[in-house]
């Protein structure tokens, strides 16, 4: 299995840092290949601007609407690059290492109830309309690909996620919210939209005042969740499915009649 490991932690000495290792470690004794981009080592960019698609700012068509007010249509502009070779070599290079993946593992911290921001900018930058989402639906014409299927269709998606709150905060009626529902914008807006299969997130609570022996506990539930990923089941409804009708509405008889962001998981 080729594996991408996804890394948005600012110092490799933190808890991130070291499950980071204890992972790639138990991937690689598997026999298994393990590419790393490490945003912060890498100083990954994370603003989306014009030189992403036109290095030398020389479009000059609608695609990217430059003429009267130089308006920048981010869609138009990122699908054209694509199509022209024209996307900024970093990238390029973060696109290469996700064709390769059969397994992509999306590590962080919780900061302010999502991902940090270098990591919503790699996001950003590199699932470009007509790579990752965007694709048109042969079967259904006016529609795309997504939520199952699509541009990493193949593909398996893993979050680990440190939280520095306690677990109690994070259930069903607690303060934070629903873990599930909190990490939803993610896992099934982003991971799952662009087609890939996402797997249950490996999450640490406590992580600032975590004990040697919640550390061991933590690094061993990791190492077999990697070990379980080429055979977990995904999380979500897949688009095409048939729960949906036609206006990508939950079907009544469907998850008991259920609303909310529960009633779309599997």
């Amino acid at each position: 299995m080729n594996v991408l490991w996804i890394l948005a932690h600012p110092d490799a000495r933190s808890l991130n840092g070291s499950l980071h290792r204890a992972g790639v470690d138990a991937l690689t004794e598997a026999g298994h290949h393990v590419e790393v981009s490490d945003l912060y080592a890498m100083k990954w960019n994370p603003v989306v601007d014009r030189q992403d698609y036109d290095p030398d700012h020389g479009v000059e068509d609608s695609a990217c609407d430059m003429a009267g007010g130089e308006r920048l249509r981010v869609d138009r502009a990122s699908q054209r690059a694509l199509e022209e070779g024209t996307l900024s070599p970093d990238i390029l290079a973060e696109q290469a290492r996700l064709d390769r993946a059969d397994l992509v593992v999306v590590q962080f911290p919780l900061w302010w109830g999502g991902v940090p921001a270098i990591l919503k900018g790699w996001i950003d930058r590199v699932f470009v309309r007509g790579y990752a989402y965007g694709i048109p639906d042969p079967d259904r014409p006016g529609r795309s690909l997504r939520y199952g299927a699509g541009g990493l269709a193949g593909k398996r998606a893993l979050a680990v996620v440190t939280v520095g709150a306690a677990s109690d905060g994070y259930g069903p009626r607690g303060i934070d919210g629903s873990f599930d529902e909190v990490l939803f914008p993610l896992l099934h807006g982003t991971l799952f939209y662009t087609g890939m299969s996402v797997l249950p997130p490996v999450v640490v609570y406590g992580a600032n005042h975590l004990s040697d022996e919640r550390y061991r506990a933590a690094a061993a539930d990791l190492r077999t969740r990697l070990a379980e990923a080429e055979t977990a089941q995904p999380t979500y409804r897949t688009q095409n499915s048939g729960d949906y009708d036609d206006a990508m509405v939950l079907r009544p008889h469907v998850a008991d009649g259920g609303s909310g962001l529960g009633a779309h998981r599997a």
